[in-house]
């Protein structure tokens, strides 16, 4: 936190032109995280992946969830003419059924969601390293990545970042 404030200080006495830094020439980039991470081609990639890897449980989860409700259609429509037994079977096939469906539930979105912070952790990386290659290549001395409140047009580098992100995609 008090490494953040520095920079922060460092930053706001450069932008102002007050500190023997602006004079030395200093080359100072900011990059917006959320807009980087929001448009970024590895975005899409990783849904894509997530869609790909969870699809076919989501749509059993649906499947089983459509069977479920049949067995209540049949329950409600048919427990006038079903014996006492028949209707017991069926609540308990419900009751049953639903528990292993909300567990299967539950699974699912444990498993959706540790991928899905894997798959923002390797996004992150993704997004960092194509920073850290830009700023050496243009031979940036800081850039400031999150936790920027505002930073002057002139030393926005998010298209660019995008535009390296969207060149290692391909």
């Amino acid at each position: 936190m008090k490494n953040i404030k520095i920079i922060g200080l460092l930053f706001a006495l450069f932008v102002a032109g007050t500190h023997p830094l602006h004079a030395a020439g200093i080359k100072v980039g900011v990059v917006n995280a959320s807009v980087v991470l929001e448009q970024s081609p590895q975005r899409s990639q990783a849904l894509a992946r997530l869609e790909r890897e969870f699809s076919s449980r989501s749509r059993a989860l649906n499947d089983r969830e459509k069977s479920i409700m049949d067995t209540q259609q049949k329950l409600n429509r048919d427990s006038a003419i079903l014996s006492s037994e028949d209707i017991q079977a069926l609540e308990r096939k419900l009751v049953s059924e639903r528990r292993e469906l909300n567990r299967m539930q539950d699974e699912f979105a444990e498993d959706f969601s540790i991928r899905r912070n894997e798959e923002l952790r390797k996004l992150e990386e993704e997004v960092a390293q194509a920073i850290i290659d830009l700023a050496i290549r243009d031979s940036y001395d800081l850039v400031l990545y999150q936790g920027v409140i505002f930073a002057n047009e002139s030393i926005d580098m998010t298209d660019k970042v995008l535009e390296e992100l969207k060149r290692k995609a391909n």
